[in-house]
């Protein structure tokens, strides 16, 4: 009778948990899911979306259809996402910029990135780089520290624009290194490494994959990444901690997210599915090529790296007094 009991008891339990689990969770996918990206086709961002989602549909079944929602740096494509249903079926592509740093250099921003989103998974992370003109008599960090010194206006370092993540790496390498650094805003990387190349800006700090062939060329001197360890692209170049710099360790990221309160099942499901994705060898050498590292984890690492973030960056904007009206 003892063993009866506690086997009844242990069926009640499972049904009750399985009537918790919305039946649409039990089931999915059953249509097609629609990935939004914040931003203009064309960029890493929108390039490494397209990498993972044709995958991601053939291991879920269903077509993930990618949207581009252009628009206030992301704010517009992502708000969008925030407001949708949390059935799983409408996803974002979650840009570092976009999600840890706008919701600092903007007034107002039309969403809360913890409150409003539930993370699913990093796709990875795509280094940044410092590089220099040539002509700039610097071959490492110590040396383009010292040499800014002796100039009375320092450097003029370029960036993807005001509140990019190349500027606030900037603007943290200034407050940890003494370097003289005046920002120039561009309206993107290109432009930006043009003017490297061509002579009229001595400095930019920028992704990898925008840099790698100058480097390669011998038109820009790449003086230190900034990322945990030397990326696989260019092994030459030394980190910023190797080059002598502690506690200063900077990425731009992408990875998915789903609205708040989407059923813990499917994020879960998209989580697995996400990681078995970024670990297939095709996979992660189209989005090497991009600059991306691969480095999928879960949604409570992914969670704590974006709370991390959001706090570093918010004391660097308000140390370096960034806005955008």
């Amino acid at each position: 009778m003892q063993r009866r009991e506690i086997l009844m008891t242990a069926v009640v339990t499972f049904a009750a948990m399985a009537s918790a689990v919305p039946a649409h969770a039990q089931t999915y996918p059953t249509r097609p899911i629609r990935l939004i990206v914040p931003f203009a086709p064309g960029g890493v961002a929108d390039t490494s979306a397209r990498v993972v989602a044709d995958r991601l549909g053939q291991r879920l079944g269903q077509s993930v259809v990618v949207e581009n929602k252009p628009g206030a740096s992301g704010n517009i494509g992502t708000q969008q996402v925030a407001l949708s249903e949390p059935d799983g079926y409408t996803l974002l592509l979650g840009f570092d910029g976009t999600m840890v740093i706008n919701p600092h250099v903007y007034a107002k921003v039309p969403f809360d990135t913890l409150k409003d989103f539930a993370p699913i998974s990093k796709i990875g992370d795509a280094a940044l780089i410092l590089v220099a003109n040539p002509n700039v008599p610097a071959k490492n960090l110590k040396d383009l520290v010292a040499y800014s010194k002796t100039l009375p206006d320092g450097l003029s370092y370029g960036s993807a624009g005001t509140g990019s993540t190349p500027h606030l790496a900037g603007e943290l390498l200034k407050a940890r290194t003494g370097i003289k650094m005046t920002h120039v805003p561009y309206k993107g990387g290109g432009q930006a490494m043009g003017d490297l190349v061509g002579g009229t800006l001595p400095v930019l700090y920028t992704a990898v994959a925008g840099a790698h062939q100058f480097v390669k060329n011998g038109k820009a001197t790449a003086i230190a990444v900034s990322s945990a360890s030397r990326v696989p692209s260019l092994p030459d170049v030394p980190t910023m901690i190797e080059s002598g710099i502690a506690n200063i360790e900077v990425n731009s990221w992408v990875g998915l997210f789903a609205p708040a309160k989407t059923p813990a099942p499917i994020v879960d499901k998209l989580q697995k599915t996400l990681n078995a994705v970024v670990n297939e060898p095709d996979t992660r050498d189209r989005l090497l090529t991009l600059g991306i590292v691969p480095s999928g984890n879960t949604p409570a690492e992914f969670r704590k790296q974006v709370d991390a973030d959001l706090r570093m960056y918010g004391d660097i904007v308000k140390q370096a007094k960034i806005h955008v009206d």
